[in-house]
């Protein structure tokens, strides 16, 4: 007798990343549209499906780094954001029409409270506006997202509605966003049903949820609408993002391998490229990660105490529901110091999925030499520093050289002297500190003002030589905007941490510098 045996299919779920769009929001990270592309490029390593580039509407910048990424970055589907107007919505198009698989996101609230308040609409107008807006979105591209912004506080039958209407007008995935992070698992699993259940046409289309971290229940809340049948999960990376910040990808990523047993999907994520891509955001965004942090946190795979240390020794299993090595977290097995060569530095470089061009490599390789004479070991983190630094180097100013004195019986004073258009300028200043003396002969040199709202050290790895990472948010007028710098020498890491937000600051066009003939 023939017995048929029974195969278990796994659920494919797509995830939406939307790191360089959402993430970017996060209060003092101002990307340039090269920096976008970095990140772009490893997160179509990474294999999520969809990557939202940015809000084009917003600025040139965002418009520039959307258009590139579309361009350059074709193995998925590149998405821009769009209020639901004609104004943004062809921006949008503009933006993302060389692209290979362009995705417009367009979106309007549909809660009570934001109607009336912000929108200053009635249930009737946003309908109307919702069809319409999907409707010309469907004139550029044939992929188009419509999310219902503060979703998870509208009532169900009127977001139902508006579901039914933008299907028809031609949506192909619907996304049912907690932008407030109000919403408990339990009734947003409960919330995503009703809405399914009662739109015309939901089988026609992708439906996907996007959570904030407002109350910590970000991952949770979008596992809980995995099981309600969802088919995208928007996440970032590290999960930056407005207020709380996102659903975290490596988290739900990881949660949904490790727990197959539970969930029944996968997702087309190379989990090994998980850690290069989260030490990549943080370290162009200046979002430190916390050492405490699931997945990629520093301490996420240690053990100090006495009985998980023998746990671990003995079956790692005991401690650890999953492998290091899975994220791409592995022991370095080729240890590089002052006598290392070319061949060797570049092998390690390419492992760490930094590709460089031939004279970007000799300029990091020239910098390593220069580390190594004053590091007995080279490690991992110290590579990825000097790849970023080579990838800051078109910074209009630049830090020529620093002179401090401090002491216990010493007023802290600094002497700067930095490059720009070609001159030098140079002033001094004095501070309550080596470091803010610093700061304050960089504003005096370049007839600046900023206000320092986050400072914050850390070593790039362990041992007395290790190289000090300063990330720091300052304040130019009403805006924030983010630096980091590394170096041996904690004030120069300081200095070249608040130089790189000075020069973020200055392409936004947020500050002007005073010319030297000015003085």
């Amino acid at each position: 007798m023939l017995v048929r045996k029974e195969v278990n299919v796994m659920r494919r779920i797509e995830i939406f990343d939307t790191t360089l769009r959402d993430g970017e929001q996060s209060p003092g990270v101002a990307l340039n549209a090269d920096e976008k592309l970095q990140i772009a490029h490893q997160l179509a390593k990474l294999g999520v499906n969809v990557l939202e580039a940015g809000f084009p509407i917003a600025s040139p910048g965002d418009f520039e780094g959307v258009r590139r990424i579309a361009q350059e970055v074709r193995s998925v589907s590149v998405a821009a954001l769009a209020r639901a107007n004609a104004k943004d919505i062809e921006c949008a198009w503009q933006a993302l029409s060389g692209g290979a698989s362009p995705r417009i996101h367009t979106f309007i609230a549909t809660s009570p409270i934001h109607m009336l308040y912000k929108l200053q609409k009635s249930p009737e107008e946003v309908l109307e506006q919702a069809i319409e807006a999907v409707r010309l979105a469907k004139s550029k591209v044939s992929d188009i997202e419509f999310s219902a912004e503060d979703a998870s506080r509208s009532e169900v039958d009127f977001l139902a509605k508006v579901f039914s209407g933008v299907i028809k007008a031609g949506a192909t995935v619907l996304n049912i966003p907690d932008t407030v992070g109000y919403a408990t698992p339990e009734e947003y699993t409960a919330f995503i049903r009703a809405v399914m259940e009662r739109t015309i046409g939901i089988e026609k289309v992708k439906v996907s949820v996007h959570c904030h971290n407002d109350l910590g229940l970000a991952v949770a809340n979008s596992l809980a609408a995995v099981g309600a049948g969802v088919h995208q999960l928007e996440c970032t990376v590290n999960g930056i993002g407005e207020r709380a910040g996102n659903a975290a990808l490596e988290e739900l990523v990881m949660a949904l391998r490790t727990r197959r047993d539970q969930y029944s999907v996968e997702t087309s994520i190379v989990t090994t490229e998980i850690a290069r891509t989260s030490q990549m955001v943080s370290r162009l965004t200046g979002m430190i990660i916390q050492h405490n942090k699931a997945i990629v946190g520093k301490n996420a795979f240690a053990h100090e105490s006495g009985i998980h240390q023998d746990g671990v020794l003995k079956e790692r299993s005991t401690y650890e529901i999953m492998s290091p090595s899975v994220i791409g977290i592995d022991v370095e097995s080729i240890v590089l110091g002052k006598h290392s060569g070319r061949h060797a530095v570049h092998q390690r470089l390419t492992d760490l999925g930094l590709d460089l061009a031939e004279d970007q490599f000799e300029d990091v390789f020239a910098r390593f030499k220069q580390l190594a004479d004053r590091k007995r070991d080279v490690t991992t983190a110290d590579l990825f520093s000097l790849a970023q630094v080579q990838k800051e180097k078109a910074d209009q100013i630049t830090l020529e050289y620093l002179q401090v004195s401090s002491g216990t019986h010493l007023v802290p004073t600094a002497t700067i002297g930095l490059m720009y258009n070609g001159e030098r300028l140079e002033d001094a200043a004095c501070g309550d500190g080596p470091v803010d003396a610093a700061f304050k002969a960089i504003d005096k040199v370049l007839g600046t003002r900023g206000t320092l709202s986050h400072y914050s050290l850390q070593a790039l790895d362990g041992g007395e030589d290790a190289q000090g990472e300063v990330a720091v948010t300052v304040k130019f007028g009403e805006n924030l905007v983010g630096g980091r710098g590394v170096s041996t020498d904690i004030i120069e890491a300081s200095v070249r941490g608040y130089l790189q937000a000075v020069n973020r600051a200055f392409v936004r066009g947020w500050i002007k510098v005073r010319e030297k003939n000015a003085r």
